[in-house]
């Protein structure tokens, strides 16, 4: 998390030259030039995110990396914030669980909760439990 939705939503990205405050930006209302700087403020996340994972690339852990040994869940609670859309997440899921998540694979499921997925990575760390949330199941990852 890179910080509390609240809190992300008030803040403006001066340093990317993003003046208006990103909860703002999100609800667009289809106006081009909103939705550009919305774009602006998701690519420099996105980028804080990827040099995150390459840190994690590049440090040595065992006979692997830091990020072979690790699970990372990368997205938002909502797909398409000028709608409160929840449907279609984009969501990624990064890091090899020491292990126990195969990837290089783009994989889409049918309409369920999100929770699910969280359920499954719990499992995954080695972490069983019934239920997270309002979840069903678990993903075949």
């Amino acid at each position: 998390m890179m910080a509390y939705e609240g809190g992300t939503g008030t803040r403006s990205y001066p340093e990317i030259g993003i003046t208006e405050v990103h909860h703002s930006l999100t609800h667009h209302q289809n106006n081009p030039e909103t939705i550009a700087q919305c774009f602006q403020v998701n690519l420099y996340h996105v980028q804080l995110f990827s040099y995150f994972v390459n840190k994690l690339r590049t440090t040595q852990d065992g006979d692997g990396n830091l990020l072979d040994n690790t699970l990372l869940l990368y997205g938002s609670a909502l797909s398409n914030g000028n709608g409160h859309d929840h449907s279609n997440l984009p969501t990624l899921l990064v890091g090899g669980a020491g292990g126990r998540i195969k990837g290089g694979r783009h994989l889409r499921f049918p309409a369920q909760p999100q929770t699910n997925l969280y359920l499954t990575m719990l499992d995954r760390l080695g972490v069983h439990m019934d239920k997270v949330g309002d979840s069903t199941g678990m993903l075949a990852l």
